[in-house]
């Protein structure tokens, strides 16, 4: 057997590597796939992929240039230069140093990362930071004062309300703006309306806890406990 020629999987793996740069029709005119491999040695085979790989490597990198921004986030402006595709949540992380909203599924299905924008609840992990530009976005770092914690933060600790902790952060803000939203008349009403902040540790009981805590301190209504 002559060893200078390529074994058939070697030959599938360059097809497709050249199919893939130039594209079906281009390809099997540049190489004459139909009769023509059998035809092509090892040697001749490995120049063409090495000078298809090179021009790959020097495709030009595109994408949208990054633009300047002005995000109003707990009360400060901040002006970042972000690609415009950047989330809020990593405007957030990893552009200014606000690593209390949390990055947990990272596609909108578990509540780690939800923050108010104009009081209302958004999940920053879904939402572009440019499109928070003239809106006032509020963190878990903003919620509460200087010196004192939030009536909620406290309620959580209080009821004991988390335990790894890394759900907390979205929990309180969800549960801050549940009562700003009176939906939270019963435990049935609060378990629906924070069903979007998931808690793998399954302090879900103490949650409820520390929202009707809250909620009666504020006069709400209460029809059932746990």
């Amino acid at each position: 057997m002559n060893t200078e020629w390529f074994t058939a999987q070697e030959v599938i793996f360059v097809s497709f590597v050249c199919m893939w740069r130039y594209g079906r029709s281009a390809y099997l005119k540049k190489i004459a796939l139909t009769n023509g491999v059998r035809r092509m040695s090892k040697k001749d085979i490995e120049k063409k992929v090495m000078k298809t790989n090179m021009q790959i490597k020097t495709l030009p990198m595109l994408g949208p240039e990054p633009m300047e921004m002005a995000l109003h986030i707990n009360g400060h402006v901040s002006t970042l230069l972000l690609d415009p595709r950047t989330s809020l949540l990593d405007a957030l992380r990893e552009h200014l140093n606000l690593s209390g909203t949390k990055k947990g599924c990272d596609q909108g299905t578990c509540g780690a990362c939800t923050v108010w924008v104009d009081k209302r609840r958004v999940l920053a992990c879904l939402t572009l930071a440019i499109t928070c530009q003239g809106h006032e976005v509020t963190t878990i770092e903003g919620l509460a004062g200087e010196t004192e914690l939030h009536p909620m933060q406290r309620a959580f600790l209080s009821h004991d309300a988390f335990q790894c902790g890394y759900c907390t952060p979205g929990q309180i803000m969800s549960a801050v703006a549940l009562l700003e939203e009176g939906h939270a008349t019963n435990d049935a009403e609060i378990a629906e309306w924070m069903s979007g902040n998931i808690c793998r540790c399954a302090a879900y009981p103490n949650i409820r806890a520390a929202i009707r805590e809250v909620r009666d301190a504020k006069g709400g209504s209460s029809h059932e406990a746990d």
